[in-house]
């Protein structure tokens, strides 16, 4: 199981979703007041949530939840394959939701006196993800391939 490299990746997957969770992806200041956009809420420098983005991060909890899952189903490689689509298709979602957020914190704080606005390294993550999910989906593809060749084999 964990000698397989798509295991690796999904590994890779699941670390890069968690660091997405929490930490912060972009930040707003506005007035020497310091906003930050995370994966449930914005948050002031307080730490109190502005804007809540609760649907973001269940989106990217279940998109972090999914590929260890995924690790333990080895014996089903067909099952493997699917739920890999399935995550990828979580990740382009969470990629969409977050840059949905973005753009409305960003027209949230427009009314504001906005100073400056920028990302931090966390709103890409999920995209960094999906390459990886992508490998571990060949990694899988070509296991099952190796399987059917050896059946035929016999």
């Amino acid at each position: 199981m964990i000698q397989r490299i798509q295991t690796l990746y999904l590994l890779v997957v699941a670390a890069l979703l968690a660091v997405t969770i929490f930490t912060p992806m972009a930040y707003f200041s506005i007035g020497g007041e310091e906003y930050t956009l995370t994966a449930f809420a914005v948050r002031n420098a307080e730490g109190a949530a502005v804007q809540p983005t609760l649907y973001m991060g269940i989106l990217l909890a279940m998109a972090g939840i999914l590929p260890l899952i995924i690790i333990f189903l080895y014996k089903h490689r067909m099952l493997q394959l699917r739920l890999c689509i399935v995550e990828i298709v979580l990740l382009v979602g969470s990629a969409v939701m977050t840059g949905i957020y973005y753009y409305l914190s960003v027209r949230f704080f427009s009314q504001t006196d906005l100073v400056a606005k920028g990302v931090h390294a966390g709103i890409v993550l999920p995209l960094v993800a999906i390459v990886f999910a992508v490998l571990a989906i060949r990694g899988i593809f070509k296991d099952e391939m190796l399987v059917r060749s050896l059946n035929r084999i016999r």
